[in-house]
């Protein structure tokens, strides 16, 4: 089984999947600047938003409540 995504592993598949940050956010109904903090290691998603964040990018593992 595999682990959690690096935050760069998380970039490397948006762009694979042609998706941006952006549509990403709306998609999951997340802010963006949250977001790119995530994907670029100044926030680890250890509560709230920021968590449910991690784990839809897959950099972290964990549940999201719908």
């Amino acid at each position: 089984m595999h682990g959690p995504l690096t935050p760069e592993q998380a970039r490397a598949t948006l762009d694979r999947e042609g998706r941006s940050i952006a549509d990403f956010c709306r998609q999951h109904e997340l802010n963006r600047n949250l977001v790119s903090d995530l994907l670029n290691g100044r926030k680890k998603g250890k509560r709230g938003e920021a968590h449910r964040a991690a784990v839809l990018l897959g950099i972290k593992e964990g549940t999201v409540a719908h």
